[in-house]
């Protein structure tokens, strides 16, 4: 059992980690392809899967919406609107006799266990044919950070929905450091604790047969037409991005009935302007809560940086944070561990 994934992750020192692959709990193995066609499609995470920055009338719409009305047999654009109601709120793709029930059970700030104790029952008892499971940086950006329990906690969520048949979603992420811009002794730290999320992603999408979509390319961060204001979401080219890459994939399987999403955006991108008034309004709020909470540790873990840098030992915090990562893997894994068979797929960021 293989992943469907879309291009290799970019290197760095955790690079040989991704390719691990971790056996099916009970050497059970996954359907690779589902017998029907898509019906229903829960969609699991944090803000990013909730649509942050891609608004819309009545609330927040994003990539999974986008994707739902995709997988419909009769294409509408753009017309599933989930969200501004919260966890659980229903729509449905248009289409008649081939329409695709959507709920978007995901929460701004959702952590793993978050999906695993609030987002995975609703789930289970939507029974969904896909079911798209994305978080991460939020873990990255607490001071709590554990890669044990991401990965016990993520492996929990994919392991009850592919025991139910669902097709598994994943995606990995690029680290907040570089979305955010900030200085090297700050972002290492961030980028390090995010390559172990990716690597833990990465073979949890093996193990269950995940169609899995690579966002941690260098190119996603340096476009700027993809990030919403805040710096920190997609905007709304950003989300219809992520859709059509992930209806490609689904379409390589036959589950995607419906057109690709467009991916020219039907409003301007953010200006300036935009960016300085969610400084002074919604990013003031942001920063206190991190100022709490991240802010504290990270410039520990900078001024950590920093003397290694000086020293010429910074080889050790890289081999530290490997050592963590293979305990946690090791946590998740079966008997078995083999290679995972990578297909690039012709799908980039910018196509």
């Amino acid at each position: 059992m293989s992943a469907t994934v879309e291009a290799p992750l970019d290197g760095g020192p955790l690079r040989r980690k991704l390719h691990a692959r971790v056996a099916p709990a009970g050497g059970a193995d996954v359907p690779a392809e589902r017998a029907t066609g898509v019906r229903r499609f829960a969609a699991l995470g944090d803000s990013l899967t909730a649509g942050v920055g891609d608004p819309v009338a009545g609330g927040w719409r994003g990539w999974a919406a986008l994707l739902a009305d995709a997988l419909a047999a009769a294409p509408d654009a753009d017309a599933v609107v989930p969200s501004g109601a919260g966890p659980g709120a229903d729509a449905v793709a248009p289409g008649g006799e081939g329409a695709v029930e959507f709920r978007n059970l995901a929460v701004c700030g959702a952590r793993a266990r978050d999906v695993a104790e609030t987002q995975l029952p609703l789930a289970l008892a939507y029974r969904p044919d896909v079911a798209s499971v994305v978080v991460g940086v939020n873990d990255t950006l607490r001071s709590s950070f554990d890669i044990t329990g991401f990965a016990l906690a993520l492996d929990g969520v994919c392991a009850r929905l592919a025991a139910q048949g669902a097709l598994l979603l994943t995606a990995c992420l690029p680290d907040p450091g570089a979305v955010l811009g900030l200085p090297p002794p700050l972002a290492r730290p961030l980028a390090r604790r995010q390559r172990q999320v990716n690597a833990v992603v990465h073979a949890l999408s093996a193990r269950y047969g995940a169609v899995h979509l690579h966002m941690a390319d260098a190119a996603w961060v340096a476009d700027r037409s993809l990030w919403s204001a805040d710096r920190l979401h997609p905007g709304e080219r950003g989300h219809r991005t992520i859709a059509a890459r992930f209806h490609a994939l689904l379409a390589e399987r036959g589950l995607a009935g419906g057109a690709a999403p467009a991916r020219e955006p039907g409003q301007p991108p953010p200006s300036r302007a935009d960016t300085l008034l969610w400084l002074a309004t919604a990013g003031t709020g942001w920063v206190a809560r991190r100022c709490h909470d991240l802010l504290p540790q990270l410039l520990r873990l900078a001024g950590t940086e920093v003397r290694h840098w000086a020293r010429g030992t910074g080889a050790r915090l890289d081999l530290s944070a490997e050592q963590s990562l293979a305990a946690a893997l090791a946590v998740v894994s079966g008997p078995r561990a083999v290679p995972v068979p990578v297909r690039a797929s012709a799908a980039t960021m910018g196509a």
